[in-house]
């Protein structure tokens, strides 16, 4: 096949949205940053003090689900952040194979600390960009969220056959 042919075949007509929400993430996540680490947390950690600080005690899973944390992932974050004193997991009493995981007073206190200049800088960030436009990716974030998108099919592959390398 030409190369011209190759490169129309490769096109692809949409834009890629998983990246361009991924940039959005990332310009904005940059704004908040800063106030994270003053902190001394990391993204994950935050995340986890914010949940817990809304729910006050969840079970692991439930961790994962709301901070969007792999479950890998958050078995060493949450043993990170009791090793600091942030976190406190205990066996339930009626089922020792759940554990439930709550704040201690030191990240109930950074909560307090950290939540009124979180609240700020989401002023600024609104300031900046409109609040019609903060409005409205809200509300486009709660539809595409709302949606059953674990149900879009996935298409099927073809076999993979790497392509040929050639020497020159």
């Amino acid at each position: 096949m030409p190369a011209t042919d190759t490169a129309t075949a490769s096109r692809i007509a949409h834009r890629n949205l998983p990246l361009l929400l991924l940039k959005a993430r990332e310009a904005l996540l940059a704004r908040f940053r800063p106030i994270i680490s003053h902190f001394g947390l990391t993204e994950q950690q935050w995340r986890v003090i914010r949940a817990l600080s809304e729910h006050k005690e969840m079970e692991p899973r439930l961790i994962c689900e709301a901070c969007q944390i792999l479950s890998p992932s958050l078995t060493g974050v949450l043993a990170r952040m009791e090793e600091l004193g942030l976190v406190k997991r205990e066996r339930m009493a009626d089922d020792q194979r759940r554990v439930l995981v709550r704040l201690t007073p030191k990240s109930e206190d950074i909560a307090l600390r950290i939540a009124p200049l979180i609240e700020a800088q989401y002023k600024v960030v609104e300031a900046h960009l409109g609040p019609e436009l903060i409005g409205e990716i809200y509300t486009l974030m709660d539809r595409l969220l709302s949606q059953d998108i674990e149900a879009i099919p996935t298409i099927a592959l073809p076999p993979y056959e790497p392509a040929a390398v050639t020497t020159e």
